[in-house]
């Protein structure tokens, strides 16, 4: 009698109050469900899914996965894009690498939505495959996430050179100040914070392809409409490094095809803070088929509208110059006479970048907090403050910002491009290691004769688009730095950084292996069962339909 009131009292304790945000998972229930796991992964699981506050709701998500897709990558790196490969290279290579990113962002959402942990893929590599590739991506992510840290910062601090020449140290400390103390608060204000950074790049996205519009059609100062004018002269296509012939244009191709990837880094985040979001298993999902078509009207339509208004050859877009004065928008508008966007361009940029380095902070610190919850970092590292926060794991990550001071010397911009060609590799690593995953994931439903149909979400095209995305990111990997072979172009820092990440990869999976003696999962015990029984015992409220104005909104609704 005492015992049975005992265990009332123990699941009565557990069960979520106003104040904790819905908790999906009860303790009780992941006893009883993943009882013939790892006692010590299951507790890991109980504390984080009783602890952790659903603080991310469909609004927030939604703005996240879009903000994921929109970033520096569009508004400046691509000017070295269209000077390297030409207009119709660029449109090209972003339309493939976009389609490909796909890809993994579906596999992503499966996953989440069958078992939405805190650190996302992290998480899903130890119960999927091996607690040696959680081990591995884990660390590779949180490094690349920290080294993105000083880079956005530094990036922030260059472009707000346009306005001011007070010394970059004050702007990075400032910036990166704020940054921390933004993510030690509740993580609804990560959420707001993105969902407004996210409503200006909308608004900056709009604005430049209307202007593209106007100047293509004539409408700018000049008054005279180019149409396709710099498709035929200097062409869609650009000599690489000066070789002739097609040879040439599918070495310049290729280039555009390998620097897309950074633009394109981190889209995949709207799975990291799943144990931090409501009803996970309907928002992540919904959020992740939104990015298609996002990826379609803001990437390639803009990439397709600067192709039309800069020339190829414009000196300007080979700029070292970290302003918008590198922006082919703001190039554009200089050639016809129009003044004002570059400022505009600019104040929208300092928001993009700090917004980048916000997105990368939840990710660092979320990941390092499931690194630890599975044994794979100190534990020190999972406590958390009163607002739900591992705020242990954001002073550490966050502590990378210093990185940022490196660059104060007459090496900034060298620097710089190391920062964002390391993060770039990690990048193309995340994504293949989340495509082996899912493919485990998948195969292992096939073993244990599980219909996908029983899943929360079952993504599309599956398991094609997994092997496509898996054996073309491998391979735009492994030839990432293919130019620097070409006579005359070696340069061992770009070797370096263009494939460090490689071997760092092996070396962090095959040591842990071996220390920790680990062996991969069989794909007969996968615990995809016990997921799927914790998601059925407990059923999120499905939300209702939008009625009256709010059908018109499909940003978040």
């Amino acid at each position: 009698m005492h015992s049975h009131a005992q265990d009332h009292l123990e699941e009565n304790e557990e069960m979520p109050t106003s104040e904790d945000e819905a908790r999906p998972i009860t303790r009780s229930i992941i006893k009883r469900t993943l009882a013939g796991q790892d006692n010590a992964k299951t507790q890991a699981v109980i504390s984080e899914l009783v602890k952790t506050r659903r603080g991310l709701n469909q609004r927030h998500i939604q703005m996240i996965a879009l903000a994921g897709t929109i970033g520096t990558g569009l508004f400046l790196a691509t000017g070295k894009s269209l000077a390297r490969g030409g207009p119709l290279s660029m449109l090209l290579a972003y339309c493939i690498v976009g389609m490909l990113i796909c890809c993994v962002v579906f596999s992503v959402a499966e996953l989440s939505a069958l078992a939405p942990l805190s650190g996302g893929i992290i998480r899903h590599a130890e119960w999927f495959v091996d607690p040696a590739l959680a081990f591995a991506q884990g660390w590779n992510s949180v490094y690349a996430n920290a080294i993105l840290l000083p880079a956005e910062m530094v990036a922030c601090a260059v472009i707000i050179d346009f306005w001011s020449d007070i010394n970059h140290a004050v702007w990075i400390s400032a910036l990166g100040a704020l940054l921390v103390i933004s993510n030690m608060l509740l993580v609804s204000i990560y959420g707001e914070l993105e969902f407004v950074f996210a409503m200006l790049k909308i608004a900056l996205i709009v604005g430049v392809n209307i202007l593209s519009i106007c100047i293509t059609s004539g409408a700018g100062p000049q008054g005279y409409p180019m149409g396709f004018k710099f498709w035929r002269d200097p062409g869609p296509f650009v000599q690489f490094l000066g070789i002739d012939g097609s040879w040439g244009r599918f070495l310049g191709f290729w280039r555009v095809l390998s620097s897309a990837a950074y633009a394109f880094s981190n889209v995949e985040n709207i799975s990291v803070a799943a144990a931090e979001t409501q009803n996970p298993r309907h928002n992540i999902p919904k959020a992740a088929k939104r990015v298609f078509w996002r990826i379609l009207i803001f990437y390639l339509i803009t990439i397709f509208m600067m192709g039309l208004i800069v020339p190829s050859n414009d000196k300007g877009l080979m700029s070292n110059s970290g302003d918008a004065g590198a922006s082919p928008f703001a190039i554009a508008a200089t050639n016809v006479g129009i003044k004002a966007v570059p400022s505009i361009i600019n104040a929208v940029v300092v928001t993009s970048a700090w917004s980048a380095a916000n997105s990368a902070m939840l990710v660092g610190t979320r990941t390092l907090y499931g690194l630890a919850q599975e044994g794979h970092a100190p534990k020190l590292f999972t406590r958390i403050n009163r607002f739900g926060v591992p705020w242990i794991s954001v002073a550490a990550v966050g502590s990378f910002l210093a990185l940022g001071y490196m660059t104060l010397s007459s090496t900034a911009s060298i620097v710089f491009d190391w920062l964002q060609q390391l993060v770039s590799a990690a990048s193309l690593v995340h994504w293949i290691n989340i495509e082996v995953i899912y493919l485990r994931f998948f195969y292992g439903c096939k073993k244990q004769k599980i219909s996908r149909t029983e899943l929360p979400w079952k993504s599309p095209f599956q398991p094609y688009a997994a092997w496509i995305a898996l054996v073309s990111f491998s391979i735009i990997l492994f030839t990432g730095g293919f130019y620097i072979f070409i006579d005359g172009n070696w340069s061992p820092q770009t070797f370096i950084s263009s494939y460090f990440n490689i071997p760092l990869i092996f070396v962090l999976y095959f040591g842990y292996k071996f220390w920790r003696k680990t062996r991969l999962v069989p794909l007969e015990e996968i615990p995809i069962h016990e997921f799927l029984q914790i998601a059925n015992e407990n059923p999120e409220p499905i939300p209702s339909p939008p009625t009256g104005w709010k059908r018109l909104n499909v940003l978040w609704a």
